[in-house]
């Protein structure tokens, strides 16, 4: 797997290739910075699947874990529907307790073989995020991200997780890239048309009891904000920038 997001000027994320598998841990993830993005390619006949490795369901403070999942679930699933996609599927793994592992890295992989995605797309998993923002990365993206490079070779070798091979997983070699949104070490960019914004910033609003329960987010202005900013980076009126490994 090669990182291409050395010190050269920022290049155009590839778009010659038909399906994607979006996989991220929380519900509202893919929406702080890949769904414009999602929003263009959903537009132009690519196929897009949505993964939520939890239900969310330790997010929001004052809603308890059993009652906050479903609720989040279906705030998921509008705010899909926003962007052009219409299958959404969720794991059940522990909202905040990610961890490292086999069992991750199972989930991942069987995923994969299932979708049969030529390109993966996840959100930033370094410690911080671009510009700065958000303070230290939630340690379930910081799980999620080395996991999920891993799970796309684990996914091409039929002799890891043999099992799902015998049950008609069969091995997938096709990921070509792995991006993630949001990096501090983005070199693609995904140019936006206002039409893409807008529907990545409807995405974001369906999140809506998510969202009365942050302080301080001013939710009109950040998707417009950080569109122009990472315009202004690429050299086109509006961006999204992405860290891609090549497969």
């Amino acid at each position: 797997m090669t990182q291409t997001t050395e010190n050269t000027a920022p290049r155009p994320f590839p778009e010659d290739w038909g399906r994607a598998l979006a996989v991220v841990a929380h519900p509202d993830d893919l929406e702080f910075g890949a769904s414009s993005a999602i929003a263009r390619w959903t537009a132009q006949g690519k196929k897009v699947t949505e993964l939520l490795v939890t239900r969310g369901e330790a997010g929001i403070d004052g809603i308890s874990p059993e009652d906050c999942a479903p609720l989040r679930m279906e705030e998921q699933r509008a705010s899909a529907a926003a962007v052009g996609v219409d299958e959404v599927e969720f794991l059940d793994f522990p909202d905040g307790l990610l961890e490292y592992g086999v069992p991750l890295r199972h989930a991942l992989a069987g995923a994969i073989r299932r979708h049969r995605p030529e390109v993966v797309v996840s959100i930033n998993f370094r410690e911080s995020f671009a510009g700065g923002a958000g303070g230290f990365n939630h340690a379930d993206h910081r799980v999620l991200g080395p996991a999920l490079l891993d799970a796309v070779r684990d996914a091409a070798n039929r002799w890891v997780f043999p099992e799902q091979v015998a049950d008609g997983l069969q091995p997938w070699p096709g990921v070509r890239l792995v991006a993630f949104a949001a990096s501090p070490l983005a070199g693609h960019y995904v140019e936006l048309s206002e039409d893409d914004l807008a529907a990545g910033v409807a995405s974001l609003d369906a999140h809506r009891v998510y969202l009365e329960n942050l302080e301080g987010f001013d939710q009109k202005s950040f998707l417009p904000r950080a569109a122009a900013q990472a315009g202004e980076w690429a050299g086109v009126p509006l961006a999204t920038g992405f860290e891609v490994f090549e497969v």
